[in-house]
């Protein structure tokens, strides 16, 4: 380093110099504001080491402030999702009701119920504001609910096959988000993986042959996040069920993306929960926060029997549930009971006609082509996706908000959305900026606009040729 980047580097400012100069920062905690003011500084060290001028102590106040709101605001926070994706596990995957809120906050910010029962003045479990719910919708004779589906699949299989053979199809070891793999959670269980059939094609003589004294468990893993089409077969449940009853071996199977009502979406039809129990499977596992449309939670249903020796495992107490998932689940799970599924906000965006959707596109663009004569805009038909790993290679008609520009402003432009005070997550595809207002609230509407209008005019869209509608 040399004599004029020593010098440069003594002239910077102490902390409490910079701190004096803030002041008060919109009610910002100083705690806050002293690490802005070290984050700025530190930063500065490095430029100067590689060449760059100490600025004004003024430029370095405006940057600590700038920091400090920036650390002040919680780091999950709310985002408009105008990607058109449904179930976006980034973003949170289902969003709930707004109806529900009340309800959970009055739960997590007083006692409650958790585990007593006012009607007898005793200890109470937490499985009991669910489980009657959840094994009467899914026409089971018991179920319980435990933090994530991943963590269904390790109690059921730790409960009923510690030790014993597990069979499944070389076609259903799956690999879910997170790298998280049939085989390894198997082998976390402590049971043993017997794979039947190709990759392709399984048959019932396979699991028939395959059946012996270790085996404790047949398991049909349901491919909700990909599809095989082609030269391809499997065992219907129902068969295995009763190949399972004949032998004495209980049959599971875990649906990933569970779903109670009926689902037909570009062709594409998911098994519903109670059907699958009424195939006679003895023990089912799927998700809370996907197409079942409420919070993170793993749904196990079944019989009875195993159940009870699932919630007595010691594995249960590791996975259970907050009053706060349970509070919420046990409203999501009321709304189906009363026949209000569909009222969900995720199933409200899934039914959206495109035609509505257009509609909503055209009166923001209006607005947006008004306040930003320079941007180049369209309103195009696309596809929304129900993502999550749900409905694999499903696509559901709409339309978006076009924006076209060079590439320069295109990704200055996505990153100006991603870093705005409400941050607006929207997709860059055929080097086009794309909102999809079926994944925004119409209540989000206002905000989404000023949020664009503040981006496009932040990155200096030149003059371009707009679209037509």
């Amino acid at each position: 380093m040399g004599e004029e980047a020593g010098n440069a580097l003594r002239s910077i400012p102490a902390v409490q110099t910079v701190l004096r100069a803030m002041g008060d920062v919109d009610d910002v905690p100083g705690v806050w504001r002293q690490e802005a003011v070290r984050d700025v500084l530190e930063n500065l060290r490095r430029r100067v080491r590689a060449g760059s001028p100490v600025p004004p102590l003024e430029a370095l106040v405006e940057s600590a402030r700038a920091r400090s709101r920036e650390l002040n605001r919680p780091h999950l926070r709310p985002v408009i999702n105008a990607t058109g994706v449904m179930i976006h596990t980034n973003l949170g995957r289902a969003p709930l009701p707004e109806a529900m809120m009340q309800h959970l906050a009055e739960v997590s910010t007083q006692y409650s119920t958790l585990e007593y029962r006012l009607e007898e003045g005793v200890r109470g479990s937490r499985h009991e504001h669910v489980e009657g719910l959840a094994a009467e919708l899914a026409g089971a004779e018991a179920a319980m609910v435990v933090n994530n589906n991943a963590s269904a699949v390790l109690l059921a299989l730790s409960t009923v096959a510690a030790g014993k053979e597990v069979v499944v199809s070389r076609g259903e070891l799956v690999e879910i988000g997170g790298s998280f793999r049939i085989p390894e959670v198997m082998a976390l269980s402590g049971a043993r993986l017997t794979e039947v059939g190709a990759t392709n094609k399984t048959h019932l003589y396979d699991y028939e042959r395959a059946i012996g004294d270790e085996t404790g468990l047949l398991l049909k893993v349901h491919q909700s996040n990909f599809r095989q089409i082609g030269f391809v077969d499997s065992v219907e449940r129902a068969e295995l069920a009763a190949l399972g009853r004949s032998r004495g071996i209980p049959v599971m199977e875990d649906l990933g993306s569970g779903v109670l009502l009926s689902v037909d979406i570009d062709g594409y039809q998911e098994p519903r929960v109670q059907d699958v129990v009424a195939a006679g499977i003895d023990i089912v596992t799927f998700s809370g926060d996907k197409l079942l449309g409420g919070p993170q939670a793993g749904i196990i249903a079944g019989r009875r029997d195993w159940i009870q020796r699932m919630k007595k495992h010691p594995l249960a107490r590791a996975v259970r549930v907050d009053k706060m998932t349970l509070a919420v689940l046990e409203l999501v799970l009321r709304w189906y009971r009363e026949g209000r599924g569909s009222d969900l906000p995720l199933w409200q965006m899934i039914q959206m006609p495109a035609e509505r959707l257009r509609e909503r596109a055209q009166i923001v663009a209006a607005e947006l082509r008004q306040r930003c004569p320079g941007l180049a805009l369209d309103i195009e038909p696309d596809w929304s996706e129900i993502g999550g790993g749900s409905l694999p290679g499903t696509r559901v008609e709409t339309y978006v908000i076009s924006m076209s520009l060079p590439e320069s402003q295109l990704t200055a432009l996505e990153r100006t959305l991603r870093q705005a005070p409400t941050a607006v997550i929207a997709r860059v595809n055929r080097g086009k900026l794309l909102v999809d207002l079926r994944t925004v609230f119409p209540a989000q509407e206002h905000v989404l606009l000023e949020t664009l209008v503040g981006a496009v005019h932040s990155i200096d869209v030149g003059q371009g040729k707009e679209g037509q509608s």
